[in-house]
């Protein structure tokens, strides 16, 4: 038997580290939301390995080669072209079904081209955002915090900055 969520929300499996706030951040929901969808869901007692629905969909994972980055005010694909070294063609590639009309502030998209600051081999770049921190990240990616902390020499793990590029082994 198979766990269906209604349409316009995702499947998520519990892992270890997890709290209903994080995941509303993760997927620009709120926790009342996620709740709502999963009557009887205690917030104070998740269970790893459970399966929820989250209202909307799957946040983006972006291809190699490309970087997450999330949509602030202000930005036009012009402006993130020119920013990061790439064409307005190659991120609307990168992101298909994208309207380069209507961008929305908090919508993630791929940015093609090297992150700076190139990451060592068996690790990703990873572009910090609000509320991000290394031990949420090493739970959200399957990793430790020193295995982040190792592939990032000089890291200050409790000086983040939004925007910042990190490598996740």
């Amino acid at each position: 038997m198979s766990f269906q969520c209604p349409p316009g929300s995702t499947v998520y499996t519990i892992r270890s580290g997890d709290t209903l706030y994080r995941l509303a951040q993760i997927y620009g929901t709120t926790v009342n939301a996620i709740l709502a969808l999963n009557p009887g869901l205690d917030p104070n007692s998740l269970q790893v390995g459970r399966m929820i629905c989250i209202p909307g969909t799957a946040p983006v994972v972006c291809p190699p080669g490309t970087n997450s980055y999330v949509i602030r005010s202000g930005d036009t694909l012009y402006g993130l072209a020119a920013r990061f070294g790439t064409t307005v063609n190659a991120i609307i590639a990168a992101n298909p079904g994208i309207n380069p009309n209507a961008l929305q502030i908090g919508q993630t998209i791929c940015i093609p081209g090297a992150a700076p600051g190139v990451c060592p081999p068996g690790t990703d770049s990873y572009i910090i955002r609000s509320g991000d921190t290394l031990f949420g990240l090493a739970a959200r990616f399957g990793t430790t915090v020193d295995a982040i902390i190792a592939a990032n020499p000089g890291i200050n793990p409790n000086a983040l900055q939004i925007g910042q590029t990190i490598c996740i082994p």
